[in-house]
This record gives structure tokens, sequence and C-alpha cells, in this order.
């Protein structure tokens, strides 16, 4: 996804893009430097493969504290947000683009139904930075 991100024609300058993985609580100075932050992950939202879910607000913090850890990432992103909260250095706009995996498990690999949803998944990134940016 990074990488599909990092390569289009479409994506201006001023949007930065990166591979979180599984840094935990790594990212928090890159989180945390002022900026909005949009993270991408697979993550049990209860629909079909493939199918999103743009997550903000009072319902990202409601599914990170309810959701079963079902991936690193998740465990990770419970973690990172709780410091980031404590620290005081939440960003001004933060949301989860949320992909529902065909099996959710500890893999990194992305199924059929997820590799053809990061195409649509790049373009919702950037509408939505753009209009953060615009707001």
């Amino acid at each position: 996804m990074a990488r599909r991100l990092l390569g289009a024609a479409d994506r201006p300058a001023w949007l930065r893009v990166f591979d979180g993985g599984t840094m935990g609580f790594r990212l928090t100075g890159v989180l945390g430097d002022g900026g909005d932050v949009l993270m991408v992950d697979a993550a049990e939202i209860f629909c079909a493969p493939g199918r999103m879910r743009l997550i903000e607000g009072e319902a990202l913090d409601s599914h990170v504290a309810g959701a079963k850890r079902t991936s690193a990432h998740e465990a990770g992103l419970a973690d990172l947000l709780g410091l980031m909260r404590l620290e005081g250095i939440l960003p001004r706009h933060l949301a989860v683009l949320a992909i529902q995996p065909e099996n959710v498990d500890w893999g990194e690999a992305m199924s059929g139904a997820v590799e053809k949803a990061v195409g649509p998944a790049c373009e919702i990134v950037l509408s939505t930075a753009a209009g953060w940016r615009r707001g």
C-alpha cells in the first residue's frame, strides 16, 4: 500500500507516506509531529473481504478500545494511541482506513480481496488527506 501511494502520479508533494508496520511506540515521534495521520491496515470490521471503512473520532476510540487484538498491528495501535493521548500529542485529524481481510490472522500476506482494495484505498487516502488539508 505504501509503495503504491509513493509511486502515485497524483500524490501531492506535501503528503508523507511511510510503512509503519508493527513499530508500535517507535511511531510516536513520527505521528506526534503535528501533522494529520491516516493509517491503513487490515482489520476485523465484520463485512465482506476487501470492503473498507474509514474510522475516525469517537468511532476510532471505540474500535481500538473494544477490538479483540487479532493482529500485531491492532495490538500496537491500541498502545500507540494510548501513549500519544497520555503525552498530549494526538494529531489534529486521526483516522484508520480499515480493510476487511479474508482471514484475520497474524500473517502479513495480502489476500486477493485485500489486494484488489489497494487501488480504491489509495483513492480514499488521497481524497481524505486533501479534504483535511483544505479544512
